[in-house]
């Protein structure tokens, strides 16, 4: 009887470490779920990087075209932007003889307090036109 008596305590081990590993899982979930977070972040500020660079290529193209209509800079600039990064546009025209270049900074925005990423500055030249 003393193997059946071993194979009674085999299975009694079995079942406590099974129920000691039940909460491991969620545990190792739970410490991974800070480095999920800050990946998803940093995906998120790379968009809005991307995004405000393209804007204010936006902004400089619009700027400069206004510009060389002698129509301004400075609306045609906050116009050619999303409405969420129009306040965040400066323009300035440069007359250059025969051309006009105008220069658009938009600052982007953080998803996280504190950090600074700085502005994104777009160059743009246009023939004048009148």
């Amino acid at each position: 009887m003393p193997y059946r008596h071993g194979t009674c305590r085999r299975e009694r081990d079995r079942i406590r470490r099974r129920d000691r590993d039940r909460g491991q899982a969620a545990l190792e979930y739970l410490g991974f779920l800070p480095i999920l977070l800050i990946v998803g972040m940093a995906v998120v500020q790379l968009g809005l990087i991307a995004y405000t660079a393209q804007q204010a290529g936006t902004a400089a193209r619009a700027g400069a075209r206004s510009a060389s209509l002698d129509q301004g800079a400075a609306g045609a600039c906050s116009a050619a932007v999303s409405s969420w990064l129009a306040d965040r546009t400066t323009c300035v025209p440069v007359p250059l003889g025969k051309e006009v270049t105008v220069t658009a900074t938009v600052d982007i925005p953080s998803i996280v307090p504190g950090w600074n990423f700085g502005p994104a500055r777009k160059t743009a030249t246009m023939p004048v036109d009148h």
